[in-house]
């Protein structure tokens, strides 16, 4: 399941983003990167204070961990800090798969939900589209600012390389409460019906069936 959500950071808030990541020390991005990723990741990490960092993480992470959707497609269990990635003329990050458990020992977690939350313009760089590899085909992706996609970790995915231009993103990985990505696509699903019913039909007898329904299946397919 791919899911875009429009709006994730505002106006306000990108301007505090950028204004911290301008003041913001990049590193070599295959530094962070796993023995598979290093052949074909090149792109530029930020490393700073940790004060500012947290800073970054209060604005972005704080705003998409209460976004509905997110939380919604997600469901999830643990969230890992993000990365602030960079993307300058002629840097990508070929195909790849995000590695199945991240983290430190003693604190690590299962990626099953990959998020990107875009952080400047689309028209402020060229190229670097994110291709997400589907049965559908190839998903390509340039979201406005603010906006944010989430998909399987397990998705064949690319950066195509930038032409010109800088583009700006935080990426971050969730452990869902459910593993199985179908059942996730499938409660999204109903929790769209559900939300609906609720707004249009709140004392609909089959309102109250669908909101049953969708928190017991949330109750029985829940690893936590």
């Amino acid at each position: 399941m791919l899911i875009v959500i429009p709006g994730v950071l505002d106006a306000k808030q990108l301007q505090q983003v950028r204004s911290l990541l301008e003041t913001g020390h990049f590193v070599d991005g295959r530094l962070s990167a796993g023995k598979t990723a290093k052949r074909v990741k090149n792109n530029e990490e930020l490393h700073t204070s940790a004060s500012q960092m947290e800073r970054l993480n209060k604005l972005v992470m704080g705003t998409l961990l209460q976004n509905p959707t997110y939380q919604a497609a997600a469901m999830p269990c643990r969230v890992a800090t993000p990365y602030y990635a960079r993307y300058t003329q002629g840097m990508s990050y070929g195909d790849h798969v995000d590695d199945p458990v991240m983290g430190p020992p003693g604190g690590q977690y299962r990626s099953d939900v990959s998020t990107t939350v875009f952080l400047n313009q689309p028209d402020q760089y060229q190229g670097g589209e994110l291709v997400i590899r589907t049965s559908f085909g190839d998903q390509s992706l340039k979201l406005s600012a603010g906006d944010a996609v989430a998909y399987p970790s397990s998705s064949l995915h690319h950066i195509n390389e930038v032409t010109s231009g800088e583009r700006l993103v935080a990426v971050t990985w969730t452990q869902s409460m459910l593993r199985d990505p179908q059942q996730r696509e499938l409660l999204f699903q109903l929790y769209q019906a559900r939300e609906s019913l609720l707004q249009s039909q709140p004392d609909a007898d089959a309102t109250t069936q669908i909101d049953h329904v969708y928190v017991n299946l949330v109750r029985m397919w829940s690893e936590i």
